[in-house]
């Protein structure tokens, strides 16, 4: 004779065995080292402190998001590439690298960007690469930014308003000016190419190598204009 099993008691002894089994599973992964993978293939990574404060994110185009200022996200004026995202100890987002490219309208383009912000603002320093069919650009870039944080609340708005006085006086009060101090590279015209500018972002000494070796050293007063050249 078969006895009868009591179904309360048989599904209590399921569950026991259950949760047996995936504390074995847990307390097998813990103690088994690192675990290994041959292919990763993910959208999006965050990386996290132990507070949860964002420090990294690794992502494409399509996922890479908008703005990051102590976790509050605002929509980028221009961010369309794949790359990484660094964030301060805040969790506000102060330099990156981006790139991106392929063939278009039959022509190759190509960007790679690595940048450093300063606190609450945009880049100072930035290692750009830039090609766009024939025209190819790469170099340095030295950047002086303003002296209060970026009105970032403000971007979407201010970037909407006809070019113009009023469209740069807004610009100016929230922190969106900036002013290049040097630059470093190749220019699309094949020259290389060391300029050296004033607080205000005019160019005082270039150091110039013409596309067919020709080279000068220029002075250049604050309108401008070339006031000495140095040649060899």
């Amino acid at each position: 004779m078969i006895p009868r099993i009591d179904a309360s008691r048989a599904l209590g002894a399921y569950a026991a065995v259950m949760t047996a089994v995936a504390g074995w599973a847990i307390l097998s992964g813990v103690t088994a080292g690192p675990r290994q993978f041959d292919t990763i293939d993910v959208k999006r990574i965050n990386v996290r402190e132990n507070d949860g404060t964002l420090r990294m994110i690794v992502a494409g185009r399509d996922n890479i998001g908008g703005l990051i200022v102590e976790d509050r996200e605002y929509p980028h004026p221009n961010r369309s590439e794949a790359g990484m995202i660094f964030f301060n100890d805040e969790g506000t987002e102060n330099g990156g690298l981006v790139f991106d490219g392929g063939l278009k309208d039959g022509k190759p383009t190509n960007a790679g960007s690595l940048t450093f912000d300063r606190w609450r603002q945009d880049q100072t320093v930035q290692l750009r690469s830039l090609e766009d069919g024939l025209e190819r650009s790469a170099g340095l870039v030295v950047n002086d930014r303003p002296d209060k944080p970026m009105a970032f609340d403000r971007m979407a708005t201010i970037r909407a308003m006809p070019d113009g006085p009023d469209k740069r006086a807004a610009m100016e009060q929230a922190g969106f000016g900036k002013a290049e101090r040097a630059y470093l590279g190749s220019r699309a015209d094949r020259s290389s190419e060391l300029s050296l500018r004033d607080a205000a972002g005019r160019p005082r000494l270039m150091l110039r190598v013409e596309g067919d070796g020709a080279a000068s050293i220029r002075f250049l007063d604050e309108a401008g204009k070339v006031v000495r050249t140095t040649t060899p």
